[in-house]
């Protein structure tokens, strides 16, 4: 399988060969890009060789993802790293100004995810037996339905949003009491 490099390296070297220049490329970074970036669905092991920094979305959703190592330090939008084999958010940004959604992963931890998330947080269909590592804040919904959780503690101290810890694997039904007692929710408690 190939990683981003390679494909960002063979991609320059099409553009060469079109204008008609040579050279070998070694090294291909990119820095920062202002905008979008995108690259989900190309069935990518690894985001090695990804900007460090993303002024707006960054997806790398439906690719065959282990690690987040490689992913940009710092993301203005969206990040959607979700439909991979993620067991870790270890490699994730610490800034996120938009949402972050790794939902249909492997996940068995937060640790590594953002501390704060301008927008919305969903982990929806994973494999968490705790939040340990979930974000402190969360601006939009936070979501962990679907998941193996037994104790909400850990949750956002701060949600903007809805909170939703529906239809758990574990069999375990919150309350919006249970809810309250962790977190303060500005929108809908969903249990």
């Amino acid at each position: 399988m190939k990683n981003l490099a390679q494909i960002i390296k063979e991609e320059y070297q099409k553009i060469l060969q079109e204008q008609n220049q040579s050279g070998i490329i070694k090294t291909f970074r990119i820095r920062k890009v202002h905008g979008n970036f995108d690259c989900y669905n190309n069935k990518l092991t690894s985001l090695e060789g990804a900007p460090s920094s993303v002024g707006g979305n960054f997806d790398c959703f439906s690719n065959n993802l282990t690690s987040l190592v490689g992913a940009p330090s710092s993301v203005g939008g969206d990040f959607s790293c979700s439909d991979n084999n993620l067991t870790s958010l270890k490699g994730a940004p610490s800034s996120v100004g938009g949402g972050f959604y790794c939902i249909y992963n492997n996940l068995t931890s937060l640790e590594g995810a953002p501390s704060l998330v301008g927008g919305d947080f969903n982990c929806f269909s994973n494999n968490l037996a705790s939040l340990k590592g979930a974000p402190s804040s969360v601006g939009g919904d936070f979501v962990c339905g679907a998941n193996n959780l037994t104790s909400l503690k850990d949750a956002p101290s701060s949600v903007g949003g809805r909170f939703n810890c529906k239809s758990q694997k574990s069999g375990v039904k919150f309350t919006e009491k249970d809810v309250k007692k962790v977190s303060n929710v500005e929108g809908q408690i969903l249990t």
